[in-house]
């Protein structure tokens, strides 16, 4: 490199070191209002938790990007920048299905930043019992997903439990193939969750035609297996496990339909409090009589508000009676849909809102 260019990048890099501090300046003025909104709300009820407001500051952001930093980059970076700021405010505990590295885990680690508090359970009751007794802030579960349809037994839990959803995430599911050292052509076994050597039976047929497929609890509990192991195995899921268990990625996006997709819920012990939100989701159950469930639903017509998804499930404890857990546009939470709701009280044997909240959209990163 010549002296002139040399120059340049000694410029360059003063440039950048000058910037450096100028954002770590503004990114502490920032930090010190953040604790000056928690001082205010310090032993009211408010929740630190507003994902409105925070799609509303990151919407705002991206809107006003002009490059050439990657809108993608910029969210991530805010994400942890607010992430920080709840943190400053009050710590929050966040359970979700472990153990760590699942796609729950990754899910709640972009959605609610590093500083967030995430807690392992080992399963999904284990989560509505911790936000419904107030041990945890706020829980992350999979709902359903694009392929596989909805993970019935979340619905049951909310009939189960007093707990409310606050928040949606679309996330996008790929999968890799990591291992510990082993090449393609060396691999005999291969570990993972069931539901992910399904979504990838196809390219594992061609390219590991002799591998035994072993189901395990996790795709976390496969990458720990293979990290433990001396056997020529590998593990199959988010290839982000590589990094926490040490391993090496031999393939990305192996699975056979890469449109995929999971919608989590955000729930808490509380509805949502914010004033802008645009998704309701209700559950109730009928009087048993021909009509009930379309009675219901004309209600829900006659005023168009449109139903994006409508699920039975079967009641527990009741043979051949149903609930129906059903998401619809709009804020039934505010004053201005009392007598809709009133209506449907009345046409409904229960009826319980869920929870209003601001929809969310598929975009973002693989997990």
């Amino acid at each position: 490199m010549s002296e002139s260019s040399n120059n340049k990048l000694d410029h360059l890099r003063e440039e950048i070191d000058t910037l450096d501090g100028d954002i770590l300046e503004l990114l502490n003025k920032r930090a010190a209002a953040s604790l000056s909104v928690g001082k205010l709300k310090a032993g009211s009820a408010d929740q630190i938790f507003k994902p409105f407001r925070e799609q509303e500051v990151l919407r705002g952001l991206t809107e006003r990007n002009s490059g050439p930093l990657p809108s993608e980059h910029l969210e991530g970076i805010y994400r942890e920048i607010i992430s920080s700021s709840r943190r400053l405010q009050r710590p929050e505990r966040v359970v979700y299905l472990g153990p760590e590295g699942t796609f729950s885990y990754f899910a709640g680690l972009e959605h609610m930043g590093r500083q967030a508090d995430l807690v392992p359970k080992n399963n999904f009751e284990d989560i509505f019992v911790a936000v419904s007794k107030g041990e945890a802030d706020l829980g992350i579960i999979p709902l359903e997903n694009s392929l596989k349809g909805t993970v019935g037994q979340n619905v049951d839990l909310f009939m189960r439990y007093p707990v409310f959803i606050q928040d949606e995430v679309y996330s996008r599911i790929s999968h890799g193939l990591i291992s510990k050292g082993a090449g393609l052509d060396q691999i005999k076994t291969v570990y993972s969750h069931s539901k992910a050597l399904e979504q990838c039976a196809g390219w594992l047929r061609v390219n590991l035609p002799g591998a035994l497929l072993q189901p395990v609890d996790s795709t976390a509990k496969a990458a720990e297996i293979v990290a433990e192991s001396d056997e020529p195995c590998a593990a199959l899921g988010n290839i982000k496990l590589a990094n926490i268990f040490g391993l090496n990625v031999v393939a990305e996006a192996i699975e056979d339909l890469p449109d995929n997709w999971t919608r989590f819920l955000i729930i808490g012990p509380k509805p949502g409090q914010e004033g802008k939100r645009d998704k309701t989701t209700i559950l109730f159950t009928t009087p048993d009589r021909p009509g009930a469930l379309v009675s219901v639903l004309s209600v829900l017509s006659g005023k168009d508000i449109n139903m994006t998804k409508l699920e039975s499930r079967p009641f527990l404890g009741e043979k051949w009676k149903y609930m129906f857990f059903v998401d619809l546009q709009g804020d039934l939470g505010t004053e201005a849909y009392e007598s809709i709701i009133d209506e449907l009280k009345d046409r409904c044997l229960t009826f319980k809102i869920l929870g209003s909240y601001p929809g969310g959209s598929q975009h973002g990163s693989k997990f």
